[in-house]
């Protein structure tokens, strides 16, 4: 898989805020192609170990190719959702990490496959699994869910101001013939909008949204995610989580804004940190992005 189109989301100010040592341990767990790993890693060196965790074989495969050049620190790379990250430490023989790091938008990689579903730019069989393994794919839900369903998933996910409307008119268009590429459901989404006003956001990119986050229980993982994450950091640990749309970026602000009023953590991101024009200007993948860090209270 080509990683040409792949880069990493405000690296230099992950570095700077993580500002990781020689001899730590840091969890990725969503290593992705390694992009992160490439620049956070070192500083962990010497005597360090990088663990990155993924769901998707093909990036795993693409990420150890990247990184086989980095002897130092150990860098491990597990099959697993970051949902599940603690039965990884204890597989590891460890408990407890000085970092945490996730990046919940979508890979470049994997949104450039046409064959994964992820893009209405790009025609392709209706999947959005992030992880290929799974058996639930957006077909099954475009096709099996009742319009009812369809509107709320769309709304709750999403917050789809026409919801009800596209719902319909899938329902309509696959009584005829049911819908199994991304352009189909494309095309249904354009037709609600053909005589809306459009902005420059395309009409698709709310529905496909809400679909992929309903296919890889996204929101589920993260809150999972999160109420473990500061139980398995050392004091004076971090953790990093960067977010692309307004449902991951809420869940995160309660997560550290409840630990922090019991005490636990530190917030030091009063506001969360974004891409910087130039960032956002070579990397206009990166426009959404928040990243929020907090820190482990000490003993």
């Amino acid at each position: 898989m080509s990683v040409s189109t792949h880069v990493p989301v405000l690296p230099a100010a992950l570095l700077e805020i993580l500002s990781p040592k020689p001899g730590q341990v840091m969890l990725d767990g969503t290593v992705g192609c390694g992009g992160h790993a490439l620049v956070l890693a070192p500083a962990l060196a010497p005597g360090g170990r990088y663990i990155g965790l993924d769901v998707d074989e093909t990036m795993l495969q693409t990420a150890e190719a990247r990184l086989n050049a980095i002897k130092d620190p150990k860098i491990t790379l597990v099959r697993s959702s970051f949902a599940e990250f603690p039965s990884v430490l204890e597989n590891a023989g460890m408990k407890h990490v000085d970092h945490m790091l996730l990046d919940l938008g979508v890979n470049s990689a994997q949104l450039d496959d046409e064959r994964r579903g992820f893009s209405f730019d790009r025609d392709g069989p209706l999947d959005m699994r992030l992880d290929p393994g799974q058996k639930q794919t957006a077909t099954d839900l475009v096709n099996g869910l009742n319009e009812r369903d369809l509107s709320e998933l769309f709304w709750q996910f999403a917050q789809e101001p026409a919801s009800r409307k596209i719902a319909r008119e899938i329902c309509v268009r696959r009584r005829e013939r049911r819908m199994t590429t991304t352009r189909m459901l494309a095309q249904a989404v354009e037709a609600v909008y053909e005589s809306r006003a459009r902005g420059r956001t395309h009409p698709a990119t709310r529905v496909f949204q809400a679909l992929r986050i309903a296919v890889n229980r996204e929101l589920e993982n993260l809150t999972t995610f999160l109420s473990q994450a500061f139980s398995h950091l050392r004091p004076g640990g971090k953790l990093a989580v960067i977010s692309f749309h307004s449902l991951e970026d809420k869940a995160v602000k309660k997560h550290m804004r409840a630990a922090a009023n019991a005490g636990q953590v530190k917030i030091l991101t009063r506001k969360p940190i974004v891409p910087e024009t130039s960032e956002r200007r070579e990397n206009p993948r990166c426009r959404s992005a928040k990243l929020r860090v907090a820190e482990k209270a000490g003993d």
